[in-house]
């Protein structure tokens, strides 16, 4: 009976030892998910290899397509040398500082297209998901600062087979296809020539840049939808143009600068535009190298179905103010108060991105 009782006994132990040391393992699991969760809720960028990933693309790569929550990529300093695509959503794509986290192509338009249908990979960041944040960081095509001399390239798209590339062409550093509730804060875009910031959508693109610094040539910020920029400083390299609209499907659709800076060259245009468009510029200054010349109507046969819609208030050039950019405020639809005219006003009730 005694030896009986005592292997019984051992027995039980035995049992109690493995549950308590299954528990264990499970407590021990569980925490360690509860940690990998909380240490991945920001994903690190880092060339040096101390990240989660050491390329931007990867670490888009890794997430789900979609997210009731933004999904933050942070991203320490250095030159990536990649070109970004994103076609998911919610994700915000955050550098350590401005001017020593860049991310850098060389593309020219002209060139690309001559192999491919359409503009999707034509930028340094290419856009397609929804509801993206960009912050502190450069975004740079590089191909006209590097590439002087125009070069003869294989064009199977020209009839000639070839085509002649110069450094005066399309250059753009982000170009959206679909994307909306685009915001952009802190940020350096920037190209020698022409449309490098182009946030494009005309179905319902809704686009807020703050604080940013941007530079190129014609056309080289030229939002389709509805566009806010707020405490932006713009620098022409070359072109008949500075800034430019579309808002050709919808009367509403408007691009409102505000408290931005505009210099460049010496005799650099505005703006201007040949599809119906919508300018309301608030608050702004100009350098004393800007040209005599309003924002203007390209001649072209597109029909302008709602007129001429320029606005200026309290808008100064240092040396001396141009008659044309002169208050005219009150001659907008609404005569609305330049105190009024905000992010939240330019996309109504569909979206407030100072608010998020």
């Amino acid at each position: 009976m005694g030896l009986a009782a005592s292997k019984k006994e051992m027995s039980l132990r035995r049992r109690l030892y493995q549950v308590i040391s299954v528990a264990g393992i499970l407590l021990a699991t569980s925490s360690f998910a509860q940690k990998t969760v909380v240490n991945t809720s920001v994903i690190i960028v880092d060339l040096n290899g101390s990240g989660n990933f050491t390329s931007i693309q990867s670490a888009i790569n890794s997430l789900p397509d979609s997210s009731a929550m933004p999904r933050t990529i942070h991203i320490k300093p250095g030159r990536y040398y990649e070109k970004i695509f994103i076609t998911k959503h919610n994700i915000v794509l955050e550098g350590e500082d401005r001017e020593t986290t860049k991310i850098i192509q060389n593309i020219a338009r002209d060139e690309w297209r001559c192999d491919h249908k359409d503009d999707w990979g034509v930028a340094t960041l290419n856009l397609s998901g929804n509801d993206i944040t960009l912050k502190n960081l450069t975004i740079a095509n590089d191909y006209g600062f590097t590439q002087k001399e125009a070069r003869t390239v294989s064009c199977a798209s020209d009839s000639s087979g070839k085509k002649v590339i110069t450094n005066s062409g399309h250059q753009m550093a982000l170009r959206s296809m679909n994307t909306t509730r685009l915001k952009v804060i802190n940020c350096r875009l920037s190209a020698y020539a022409g449309d490098t910031v182009s946030p494009w959508n005309l179905v319902n693109g809704m686009f807020y840049f703050k604080d940013c610094v941007m530079e190129g040539g014609v056309d080289f910020y030229c939002p389709r939808g509805d566009a806010y920029a707020e405490n932006c400083t713009f620098y022409a390299n070359t072109g008949p143009a500075s800034i430019w609209h579309d808002g050709s499907t919808n009367p509403d659709y408007k691009t409102v600068l505000k408290n931005c800076k505009f210099d460049g060259y010496k005799g650099f245009k505005l703006g201007r535009y040949h599809k119906d468009a919508q300018f309301y510029l608030i608050n702004c200054s100009f350098s004393e190298a800007m040209a005599n010349e309003d924002i203007y109507l390209v001649p072209t046969n597109n029909e302008i179905k709602w007129g001429r819609r320029v606005y200026y208030f309290n808008c100064h050039r240092k040396g001396g103010d141009y008659a044309w950019h002169k208050d005219n405020l009150q001659t907008a639809q609404g005569s609305p108060e330049a105190n009024t005219i905000s992010a939240a006003w330019v996309f109504g009730n569909r979206w407030n991105p100072e608010k998020m």
